[in-house]
């Protein structure tokens, strides 16, 4: 469930304290996908109507609909009441509430193939990833991440929260980097698990966040958490989001998307760069003892690999 399919009411009560209430909304355009089979052949019409022009349902009149879809009036209240509306305005309240996360992703409209590989995406992907890396480069700054790299290097363990597809990849991304120079750190990609390390975090420890968007509910309490028991917090996000403002380290990108709904979002290339820089800062600002950890992980790695112990150079 996205913010965008949901409204949040807010209330105070009579001791003046404010709560939060998540008026949720069903994804209604799969339920006339999921429900079509079971339809009346004069209820079908309707739902080709609706999903042929999604944007054109939502604001038609129930006469302009049954008109379209060669059907009366009556049908089409009992199509909306087949679906589990209430009735047609409650159709198209659900209908216009999903649009707002499933306009894109309701585009067939094809993407012009690249003369070379006859493959519409192959620009997008390649040039997309071009594009994020260059935005890291110009906007990541290089004051914020010595200062992160200090505060890693010098913390007494890490911890890194991510949530959902990419930032719990790029969370665990964070964790393989860093361990192996020496640092002690975790991946959390939990909400539950988020707070409850949070709660054990004390003077010294440190937090990395990574939001794409820096907007997210859980991720943002967790590293409030955090701080209120002394822990520092680097964030690895947009600019100027909440997120940011309660941490004490920034490292913001924000890179534009190709509007293709198929193709994987072109910010995970900025932000793997951004912790690449990261764990190469730290590396160097631990200089030593980094480069013997990463040694020994090297050698025992080869005698997993060959089975046997690394010969001496020859004379």
């Amino acid at each position: 469930m996205t913010e965008a399919d949901s409204q949040t009411l807010r209330t105070t009560d009579e001791d003046g304290d404010r709560h939060d209430h998540v008026r949720r909304f069903p994804d209604i355009i799969s339920q006339v996908k999921d429900s079509y089979a079971e339809l009346r052949p004069a209820e079908r019409r309707v739902a080709d109507v609706v999903l042929d022009d999604v944007k054109y349902a939502v604001g038609a009149s129930n006469a302009a609909l049954a008109q379209r879809a060669g059907v009366s009036e009556p049908t089409v209240t009992r199509f909306c009441r087949a679906i589990g509306c209430d009735g047609v305005r409650d159709f198209k309240l659900k209908l216009a509430q999903s649009l707002v996360v499933g306009a894109l992703y309701l585009s067939t409209k094809p993407q012009p193939a690249n003369s070379d590989s006859g493959m519409p995406f192959w620009n997008a992907v390649f040039g997309e990833a071009r594009r994020a890396l260059q935005e890291a480069e110009r906007q990541i700054d290089p004051g914020q991440l010595q200062k992160a790299a200090e505060l890693i290097a010098k913390a007494r363990q890490v911890t890194v929260f991510g949530l959902g597809g990419s930032s719990s990849a790029l969370a665990q991304e964070t964790q393989y980097r860093l361990f192996r120079y020496g640092i002690t750190i975790s991946a959390q990609c939990d909400p539950y698990l988020m707070r409850m390390t949070a709660s054990t975090l004390k003077p010294g420890d440190l937090v990395i966040a990574i939001s794409a968007t820096g907007r997210t509910r859980e991720v943002i309490e967790a590293v409030e958490l955090a701080k209120h028991y002394r822990a520092n917090a680097i964030c690895v996000t947009a600019p100027d989001t909440e997120l940011t403002r309660v941490c004490d380290v920034r490292l913001t990108m924000a890179v534009p998307e190709y509007p293709d709904t198929l193709k994987p979002t072109a910010s995970r290339y900025a932000f793997l760069a951004a912790i690449d820089l990261l764990a190469v800062a730290t590396a160097y600002r631990i200089d030593g003892p980094a480069r013997e950890t990463v040694r020994r992980i090297k050698y025992n790695a080869q005698i997993h690999r060959t089975g046997k112990e690394m010969e001496p150079l020859g004379d």
